[in-house]
């Protein structure tokens, strides 16, 4: 890139707010069109390669510029692996919409936030607030006037949803029943060795919500560990959406979406405000994204292949299943919060299935 990237970043979303270098104060800014970030399942270090055009600037020079003020991202908020990534490219079609998959700046704002009154935090408060408020305008920035930035968020960014979920923000919760998230996680080796790597962050963000730590993380077996997960993952975004009773929040269980793709897709998009016909939903959902893996879109992945990988799972982890089915139910009775959570996406659905 050249020395006139300044004229790049105010004209478009075409100049990236990629990472930041907190030892140097620098910003990584990365040129993408429009096609990356619709082809790009996350906007992480991931994305860079040898041919990325990208260049380091103080974070001071890009503060300098003025930015043209425009509406405040839509955010997809989740429970991991539930199919947030799917639901981001499919209305990443729609010409008004300009989808932002786990923008890494965005992960580096909630790690902050969690010590951002403590000794070891990188900026002080007052500059938190300040540089916070500056990457969600940096964010927001489109291609076009009329298109809106819908950002699909990392499971624990959650954390960072209260301060994200303000006024009349639009935003979706996407989930999916204890009893079908388990089993979609144990059928993916992949999905097991993320449950291993974070299940002590998890316990340990659930223990900060519930006051008292739940479980000791030794004592849990891995079937169990994913129950605590989807509990950590359902009490912050419920939290989150107890504090932010001015926003406008959907939520959607993905498996009542796959059993109605095309209806709950046009019903997604009326939510947000953008324009989807139900020709175009059904064509989108019988399209190509509907029959690959979302994340490496390289892979077929369909409805199909899920549900078998699903019952798999189920029977060869039924006993294991079934004993973090009863310890969830455990901790749910010994915790209000857990419990209220829990209630409160068993009446969603039936919401759903009455109206």
């Amino acid at each position: 890139m050249t020395n006139s990237w300044q004229n790049l970043y105010i004209q478009d979303a075409g100049l990236l707010p990629h990472l930041v270098d907190l030892p140097t104060d620098q910003i990584l800014l990365s040129r993408l069109t429009e096609e990356d970030y619709r082809k790009a399942s996350f906007l992480d270090q991931r994305i860079v390669t040898p041919q990325l055009r990208r260049q380091f600037v103080p974070w001071s020079e890009v503060s300098q510029l003025s930015v043209a003020k425009a509406d405040p991202p839509q955010y997809i908020f989740h429970t991991g692996h539930v199919g947030s990534t799917l639901l981001s490219r499919l209305l990443g079609e729609i010409d008004t919409v300009l989808a932002l998959r786990e923008p890494q700046l965005l992960r580096t704002l909630c790690e902050i936030s969690q010590i951002r009154d403590e000794p070891e935090s990188p900026w002080s408060p007052d500059v938190y607030k300040y540089r916070f408020s500056e990457v969600i305008r940096w964010l927001s920035r489109t291609f076009h006037a009329d298109q809106r930035v819908m950002v699909k968020a990392s499971s624990f960014v959650s954390e960072l949803a209260p301060q994200l979920l303000t006024g009349s923000t639009d935003a979706m919760i996407l989930y999916a029943p204890l009893d079908r998230y388990i089993p979609t996680i144990l059928a993916g080796e992949a999905s097991v060795q993320e449950t291993h790597a974070m299940a002590g962050a998890r316990l340990k963000r659930l223990t900060r919500h519930l006051g008292n730590p739940p479980a000791r993380l030794w004592e849990l077996s891995l079937a169990q560990r994913v129950a605590m997960s989807w509990i950590c993952e359902l009490v912050t975004i419920f939290a989150a959406h107890k504090a932010s009773s001015s926003a406008n929040i959907m939520w959607m269980n993905f498996e009542s979406f796959l059993q109605n793709p095309t209806e709950n897709l046009v019903k997604a998009a009326r939510h947000f405000g953008h324009k989807l016909s139900d020709n175009k939903a059904d064509e989108l959902v019988s399209g190509p994204i509907m029959a690959t893996y979302s994340k490496a879109p390289e892979h077929d992945y369909s409805p199909n292949l899920r549900k078998e990988l699903l019952e798999q799972a189920n029977r060869n982890h039924a006993a294991d299943i079934l004993a973090a089915l009863r310890w969830a139910d455990t901790i749910a009775a010994e915790f209000p919060l857990v419990t209220q959570a829990m209630q409160w996406i068993d009446e969603t659905e039936n919401n759903v299935q009455t109206a």
